[in-house]
């Protein structure tokens, strides 16, 4: 998917930065454009599926519900992998539109914990984009 920002896609690695602690401060959450894939844990952790139907509930009857609740795009059976929906701008629905930050930062999935040093396309490296860019875009 290509990034609001014109200078970063987020398909194409050669195009990423290499990551230091702070570059999310002036980011415009590339990352946040990306598929997010989870597992049970954090959609538990985000309250999107109770402890208690986690835990008594088959997990591929949990993923019909979430999406048929649009909350979920796809399931991977094989890997009990959830891939999370998102809006139609390819934003995540947890990032707010206006200001790019995630609204669910304490609660945010393992994918989002280890982005960019350890869980990413090219670990090390990220789609940052300035935010100052996007505005003039």
């Amino acid at each position: 998917m290509r990034s609001p920002i014109s200078i970063v896609d987020v398909d194409r690695l050669d195009t990423w930065t290499r990551y230091r602690a702070d570059l999310c401060d002036t980011c415009a959450a590339n990352c946040c454009t990306m598929p997010l894939e989870v597992q049970l844990s954090d959609l538990v952790r985000l309250e999107l599926v109770d402890p208690f139907e986690a835990e008594h509930e088959e997990i591929r009857h949990i993923a019909k519900r979430l999406q048929k609740a649009r909350l979920i795009d796809h399931f991977n059976h094989k890997n009990a992998i959830f891939t999370m929906a998102r809006r139609a701008s390819g934003d995540c629905n947890f990032l707010d539109p206006t200001t790019r930050l995630c609204t669910v930062y304490d609660k945010r999935p393992e994918t989002c914990r280890l982005h960019p040093q350890k869980k990413s396309p090219k670990p090390g490296y990220c789609a940052y984009g300035a935010r100052d860019l996007q505005r003039r875009g």
